[in-house]
């Protein structure tokens, strides 16, 4: 049983933020961005100079390498939040008198799932994807470790946090294979030589698009799985379908920095629970959010570590953290502390239940799209012209899935793992 959106800190343990914060991320999610990206594209095939298609499509794609934009920042949302409900959660759990090793246990089984989920919903062809970077399965893979840190100090989960970060950009700058001929590019692992001239210059060799310690990883460990090529005949037909590289230089490895992701969330949850004032509370996550951006941004310009999601850079992991710990401090400020609420019913309904319209979003949105065609005619979509049938799919899409989330939320049907 959950509690009411409208209640305040003071009279429930439930952070209205938290659930408004995954809220924003999961429509997000949900509603495929609203189709923006691939509306300003379709923009900008007609008109390349307009800045604001321009920004639109920056904001609501990754990039392709160095920086960052608002749809890179929603994976370290997700990884900022699990360490920030894990404050709330195992709390809830002690006072119910479950032993720690009945929490430890819950913990392990919670990470198996999320690994295991993850995989399951990118293996979208005709064989099991053993790729580990997923949301989920990224979750699944620090979570255990997330728990041991639980109930520590500040002093402890700081240290902890530094160490993974530093010991990430030693595999990184240590490792001897690292390094792309810019000029040359390679196309084994996908990356052209204009690409690496126009997204690598500068970028230290450790860092390079799939000629990283990451990717040496990779390699190695997701060969080992028992991925096979589509049935042909016999047994004797099947060969390996070997990994060679991720088409967008993912990595498993992001799992280590991402956890200090999660570690830093942990710390903010505690913070957040702690009884300190409001105001107090508010002035640590500004704190935070700038010292993050500064730090980040300071390492990626002085060349020590650039900022580059796609292989969670140390230098990323602060950035993005430090954009989490804003967001979450206006969210704090105008929900929890201003107690404006009225307007977060949306994401509130869908932040309670963020595990489920992120499953339908993977695996329903093709369906719905094609339902709502059938049903209110092929040109549903066409409604604002064929240079807007992006926005209006995703969007109504979106909705479809919303309503299946308020049902559940008037249900009181709340999807836990």
């Amino acid at each position: 049983m959950t509690s009411s959106p409208e209640k305040s800190p003071s009279s429930s343990s439930r952070l209205v933020s938290l659930d408004v914060y995954r809220g924003l991320i999961m429509v997000t999610l949900a509603f495929n961005g609203f189709g923006l990206a691939r509306t300003a594209s379709l923009h900008l095939a007609e008109n390349p100079e307009s800045w604001f298609w321009s920004f639109v499509r920056y904001q609501t794609s990754h990039v392709d390498w160095l920086g960052c934009s608002y749809w890179d920042l929603i994976q370290p949302s997700f990884m900022f939040m699990v360490g920030m409900s894990m404050a709330y959660s195992y709390v809830r759990r002690k006072r119910e008198d479950q032993s720690h090793q009945r929490m430890l246990g819950h913990a392990i089984s919670r990470s198996l799932i999320l690994i295991f989920l993850g995989i399951f919903l990118t293996s979208n062809g005709p064989l099991t994807r053993w790729w580990m970077t997923n949301v989920l399965t990224q979750m699944g893979l620090g979570y255990t470790f997330l728990f041991l840190l639980w109930g520590r100090s500040f002093k402890i989960q700081s240290i902890v946090a530094g160490a993974v970060l530093v010991s990430t950009w030693l595999i990184y700058v240590l490792y001897p294979g690292s390094g792309l001929e810019l000029n040359k590019g390679a196309s084994e692992v996908n990356v052209s030589a204009d690409w690496a001239q126009d997204h690598l210059q500068g970028v230290d060799a450790s860092w390079h698009k799939n000629a990283n310690a990451g990717h040496a990883l990779d390699t190695w460990f997701l060969n080992l799985m028992p991925e096979r090529a589509p049935f042909s005949g016999d047994d004797s037909t099947q060969v390996r379908n070997p990994f060679t590289f991720n088409p967008g230089g993912y990595q498993t490895l992001n799992f280590l920095p991402s956890l200090a992701t999660m570690i830093f969330g942990l710390i903010c949850g505690e913070l957040l629970r702690s009884k300190k004032t409001d105001s107090q509370k508010l002035n640590l996550l500004l704190i935070g959010g700038f010292g993050g951006l500064i730090l980040g941004w300071f390492l990626g310009v002085i060349g020590i570590c650039p900022i580059v999601k796609r292989i969670w850079t140390p230098s990323w992991t602060l950035y993005s953290t430090g954009w989490c710990c804003l967001i979450l401090a206006t969210l704090y400020w105008v929900v929890d502390i201003k107690q404006k609420q009225k307007w977060t019913f949306p994401f509130v309904v869908v932040g309670m239940n963020s595990i489920a319209i992120y499953v339908m979003g993977m695996l329903l949105r093709p369906w719905v799209a094609s339902r709502l065609e059938i049903h209110l005619g092929e040109g549903v979509f066409l409604l604002g012209g064929a240079s807007y049938q992006p926005l209006f799919q995703a969007t109504l899409v979106g909705l479809c899935l919303w309503t299946l989330c308020w049902w559940m939320y008037r249900q009181k049907i709340f999807i836990r793992i």
